[in-house]
């Protein structure tokens, strides 16, 4: 059964008990109807290339104002594996990463593919141990438990090191606010709690760090003028953060572009203190002490969740909950009678 749940201006349709954003965020009914009629333009042969155009500079823009980084430093990409593999292909022969124990390996696989040495170390040890360190490269909220990093440690160590610093906020940007215009680096995917279509990804570029990365994937659209940039050589990359545009995944920035005006309209802080507040009653009802974060894992038969109507995924030998603005409090209390 699909409950009729609104926040803000946004309407959602959720299945009872769907608490898998970390895996799968779901659209408010606009965003989805503003793809449908692309789709529907796309059918009957409606749109010419140049007319994404605008979609993809203001979802490169909605991206910048979540996380508080101007538009101008942002790129576009379709995943965070290919966005971090831009930070790892400029890092120099025998670079050592420092990344939290149990990372995603999309944060982590492009950095080792790369050759470089990922050293993990617990996620609250982490700014204890920058030193020493090419680069810091780890999730804002992990994806494997919810927990948060310490960043205003993590940034007052890298600081003090010297070591630049590249966030993931795929599990982070939706529902906590976010300031991270001081960060060298971050990456975000669209489709979980950003309510994006998959193929939506977007990298933050501080100044400084521009010139230090590599476009692994470099095309026309990481030139300056992309449509003067057709043919033929020389190289012409895009002097700012466009310079690791990937041309876009048409349908998934235009999504993304109407889902992120939606997020941006909304108070965060209600929105954390909405999905956190969710999440901490669970772990209260089950005994467990409360987390501040949207995502809790927790001892349970995946098989009898299931039975119960509710959607989660398991991870790292737990299961794995999200609560998002589409949840309410009887998918807390669905959780606790399936668990006992």
């Amino acid at each position: 059964m699909a409950n009729h749940r609104t926040w803000g201006n946004g309407e959602f349709e959720v299945p009872d008990g769907y608490l898998n954003t970390p895996s799968i965020g779901l659209p408010p009914r606009h965003v989805a109807d503003a793809v449908v009629r692309l789709v529907d333009r796309w059918r009957r042969g409606a749109d010419s290339p140049p007319d994404f155009d605008e979609p993809v500079t203001f979802s490169r823009q909605g991206f910048g104002d979540l996380i508080g980084v101007p538009g101008d430093r942002i790129a576009i990409g379709a995943s965070a594996s290919q966005l971090f593999a831009n930070i790892a292909a400029g890092l120099p022969a025998g670079a050592k990463i420092l990344a939290a124990q149990g990372e995603f390996t999309s944060v982590t696989f492009p950095f080792a593919a790369a050759g470089a040495t990922v050293h993990e170390v617990p996620l609250a040890e982490l700014p204890e141990h920058v030193e020493g360190h090419d680069l810091v490269a780890v999730a804002v909220v992990q994806s494997a438990d919810g927990a948060i990093a310490d960043l205003d440690a993590l940034r007052a160590a890298s600081e003090a090191a010297g070591v630049p610093v590249a966030l993931d906020v795929s599990q982070a940007a939706g529902w906590l606010p976010l300031q991270l215009d001081w960060a060298d680096w971050v990456v975000g995917a669209g489709y979980k709690w950003l309510l994006s279509p998959r193929g939506s990804a977007w990298l933050a570029v501080h100044p400084r760090a521009v010139h230090t990365g590599r476009a692994v994937a470099a095309g026309w659209y990481a030139s300056e003028g992309q449509w003067d940039a057709l043919y033929g050589m020389p190289l012409r990359q895009a002097e700012g953060a466009r310079r690791y545009d990937l041309s876009p995944v048409w349908f998934a920035h235009a999504g993304a572009a109407v889902a992120l005006e939606y997020l941006n309209s909304l108070d965060l802080k209600a929105v954390r203190d909405h999905c956190a507040g969710l999440a901490d009653s669970l772990l209260r009802g089950l005994g467990l002490a409360e987390r501040g974060s949207a995502i809790v894992s927790i001892e349970a038969d995946p098989a009898r969740l299931a039975e119960a109507g509710i959607k989660a995924s398991a991870r790292a030998g737990k299961v794995r909950l999200g609560f998002h603005l589409y949840n309410t409090e009887s998918d807390v209390e669905r959780v606790l009678h399936a668990v006992g």
